[in-house]
């Protein structure tokens, strides 16, 4: 058994491989070189990150994606059109608005600052060329990816090692984990889906077999302000941090980047609009409420993957 870590994306990665010690070094090489692929293209944090430099381009102006880039927009926009908005891979202004982009700002925005950020944002006025691989603003938009692209690091690291021929690992990128093969012995990777601090929820422990989890919480970042806490997820629909008495969602889906953009979606829908999103399209998942000591919602596809 291997265990590789570092750092990357403001957060840690870590990884367990079942295979010769040997492979060690290559490992760190690949799942290294996958997570820099990731921060070159689609980070906010790098001036001149494929992400960066598009949202300095003219509007108007068509410019050309990387394969990886290109995958993430189609699944960014795939699930905007899904949620009518929950997800929005434009709402960088607003993310940016209230403090948690690149930059500090000094103070909380007003009704006014809110409603300009507004009018930066909207998924639709992006013109998207799958075929061309190729990608145009209508105006002032702002890419802002933070809600997918952490998955699908997690899942560009799984491809590149299994490349190297390691078929059983666990790969960790910031809380979002995806698991192959098995541990020597024959064990599944079992993991314990997080509970927020302050809830004394019972952890739920799945195996990844196969699959990949990936978490959105109101106590990962977050301002707390006036005795609110002001959660670091934005709700594109009214350009505010999410409102509602979820604290987590979790999400088990196939791939880490589906089940990252499905975990901000849901949490954004909220307690009631999101199990329902999620019970009709077959999503596996687990809602916590800052309700008492904590109150549970399991979706129908989860609750069948624990019977």
């Amino acid at each position: 058994m291997i265990g590789l870590g570092g750092a990357t994306m403001g957060t840690r990665w870590s990884a367990r491989l079942a295979c010769d010690p040997a492979m060690a070094a290559a490992a760190e090489a690949a799942i290294t070189a996958a997570l820099a692929t990731v921060v070159a293209q689609m980070s906010g944090w790098e001036e001149e990150s494929e992400l960066s430099r598009f949202n300095r381009r003219p509007a108007g102006r068509w410019q050309a994606l990387s394969p990886e880039f290109a995958t993430v927009i189609a699944a960014a926009l795939h699930w905007a059109e899904a949620s009518s908005g929950a997800f929005d891979p434009t709402a960088g202004a607003l993310v940016d608005l209230w403090g948690f982009g690149p930059a500090p700002v000094a103070a909380l925005p007003d009704s006014a600052a809110i409603a300009a950020a507004r009018q930066s944002a909207g998924w639709q006025r992006l013109d998207w060329d799958p075929a061309g691989r190729r990608l145009c603003r209508d105006g002032d938009l702002t890419l802002d990816l933070s809600g997918i692209a952490k998955g699908f690091a997690v899942d560009l690291a799984a491809t590149a090692v299994r490349r190297l021929g390691i078929a059983d690992f666990l790969i960790e990128v910031g809380g979002e984990l995806r698991g192959e093969g098995v541990k020597p012995g024959g064990e599944p990777w079992w993991v314990d889906l997080e509970i927020p601090p302050g809830l004394a929820t019972e952890p739920l422990r799945i195996a990844l077999h196969g699959c990949a989890v990936a978490t959105s919480g109101d106590y990962r970042r977050f301002h707390i302000t006036n005795g609110d806490r002001l959660a670091h997820s934005i709700d594109p629909r009214t350009g505010a941090p999410v409102a509602n008495d979820l604290a987590a969602v979790s999400v088990i889906a196939a791939d880490c980047m589906t089940a990252d953009a499905l975990a901000t979606t849901l949490i954004v829908l909220g307690p009631e609009a999101g199990p329902a999103f999620a019970a009709a399209r077959g999503v596996a998942a687990l809602f916590v409420r800052r309700v008492g000591a904590g109150e549970e919602i399991v979706t129908p596809a989860l609750a069948a993957m624990l019977a």
